[in-house]
Parts: C-alpha cells; sequence; structure tokens
C-alpha cells in the first residue's frame, strides 16, 4: 500500500512569505502597540498647526469708491463724462505707478505690502480701489487711494469744464437762433421758435446736471478679517495630524520588516 508522502516543512525562507503577509487585524494590532508613537506624531503635527494658526496676521480688504463725474444726456439718461471702462484703464496704467512710486519714494520703501486692484461694479458709474493689507498699514493704504482718486478728479475736472463750455456754447446758438426766429415774419417762425425753447430747456438741464466727481466711500475697512482662517487651519492641523501618524506608524513597521528581512537574507 503507498504510504501518503510526509508533509513537507516549510522552509525558512517560505515560513517568512508567509509572516510578511498583513492584515486588517495585524494592522489594528500594530496600531495599538504603538499607539504612543502615533500620539507623539499627533501632538508634534497639531501644535505646529497651532503656532502657524496664531502667526498668522489678520489682513482686512480697504475699499474706496470714486463716482465717476456725470451729465444728464439727451435721452435723459445718466452718463459719465467718460466711460467706467476708460477711467479704470487710466488708473490701472498710468495713475497707479505714478502714485505708487511716490509713495516710495516719501517712505523710502523698496516695495508696498499691498497691491492695488481697480475695477468699476456693473451698471453702475463708480470706480472702485481695493486692497488687501494688516491693520499697521492702514493709512499706507489711504494715502495711495487718495493719490490716485486725486489725479482722477484732476483729469475729470478739465472734461467737466471742457463738457460745460461746450454746452455754453450750445446754448449760446441756441438764444441767438430764438431771438432770429422772433423777430422773423416767416410762415413757420412760431414752429421755429417752439423748438427753440425746447432745445435751450434741454441744455440748461443738462448743465445743471452736470456733476464733477466725487469720494463716497475712502479705504474703509472691511468687517472681518480676509485670508486664512484660524479655525481652519487648525482644524486641517487635526485631520493631517491624525493621517501622518498613522502613515508614521505603517511606515516604521514597512522599514522594521524590510531590515528583517535583509538581515536574515544575510545570514
Amino acid at each position: 500500500m503507498t504510504q501518503p508522502p510526509a508533509p513537507q516543512t516549510p522552509t525558512p525562507e517560505r515560513r517568512y512569505e508567509h509572516d510578511d503577509e498583513v492584515s486588517l487585524v495585524d494592522l489594528a494590532v500594530i496600531l495599538v502597540r504603538r499607539w504612543k508613537a502615533m500620539a507623539v506624531i499627533f501632538i508634534v503635527v497639531v501644535a505646529l498647526a497651532v503656532v502657524f494658526a496664531l502667526m498668522q496676521t489678520a489682513r482686512y480688504e480697504y475699499t474706496s469708491l470714486y463716482s465717476v463725474a456725470e451729465y444728464t444726456n439727451d435721452n435723459g439718461q445718466r452718463v459719465g463724462v467718460e466711460s467706467p471702462a476708460s477711467v479704470v484703464a487710466k488708473a490701472e496704467n498710468l495713475y497707479l505707478g505714478q502714485a505708487t512710486r511716490k509713495l516710495l519714494e516719501k517712505h523710502e520703501l523698496e516695495s508696498l505690502p499691498f497691491n492695488v486692484s481697480v475695477s468699476n461694479p456693473n451698471n453702475t458709474l463708480l470706480l472702485q480701489l481695493d486692497s488687501e493689507a494688516v491693520e499697521e498699514n492702514q493709512p499706507l493704504v489711504s494715502e495711495l487711494h487718495q493719490q490716485i482718486i486725486d489725479s482722477l478728479q484732476q483729469d475729470q475736472a478739465q472734461l467737466v469744464e471742457r463738457r460745460h463750455e461746450s454746452l455754453e456754447r450750445q446754448l449760446a446758438s441756441a438764444k441767438q437762433a430764438l431771438e432770429s426766429a422772433q423777430q422773423s415774419d416767416s410762415p413757420s417762425a412760431a414752429e421755429l421758435i417752439a423748438t427753440y425753447y425746447s432745445r435751450i430747456s434741454d441744455i440748461e438741464g443738462q448743465l445743471n446736471e452736470l456733476h464733477e466727481g466725487e469720494v463716497t466711500q475712502h479705504a474703509v475697512q472691511s468687517l472681518e478679517p480676509k485670508g486664512s482662517n484660524k479655525k481652519l487651519i487648525i482644524a486641517l492641523g487635526i485631520v493631517f495630524g491624525v493621517m501622518l501618524a498613522i502613515m508614521g506608524v505603517v511606515l516604521t513597521q514597512f522599514v522594521r520588516l524590510v531590515y528583517e528581512k535583509m538581515h536574515h537574507n544575510s545570514e
């Protein structure tokens, strides 16, 4: 009768390969045994997050609003003496650079610790200047915004003056035409007189509705700080602390197994 083959004793290499397999239970055991290392990693990561959060200086947004010089056109619509897009382009490409250089020279600075963005809110005749800075830089923000607005006001004052002179010439011409019509014996004189009266009234209305630009808000600080939230940074630190603690223990176990296998193979 044929005897069944005797069971083979696993070689050391096979036993070692079997030992290399790590189940979820084994992983849980490893984490429980190395809870002290996990706690150390977690505390270090959270402590670093807290320190980083406390080092963050609160930054606020400072906003200035300038109402563009405007008048009422023949259709009764309020329009700017120049388009808001043109005002934004001048502020960005001309006045901002000039004002920045003056401010740097005045305060002997190499660069400004903040930027200025220029925009035109939709469907408005407003120019908006925004800067994000810490509270201690508020005077610099205020001064820079004011210099930009002053340059805009000077430029727009000239446009308003030219517009005023143009309307005055039109008014004088309409009044002269009215006088001529009043002295005329033409059958259409009455109709012309009514037309000129209406024209004179329109021009006088445009003159009365011609307004220079004005500052409606100057470097007003936002109610809430901008940028990173300290609570969010700490919360992320806790999440990453848990992840890195687990990964650190697993990586340590992996390195230990690799070392043991290399040491075993060298024997």
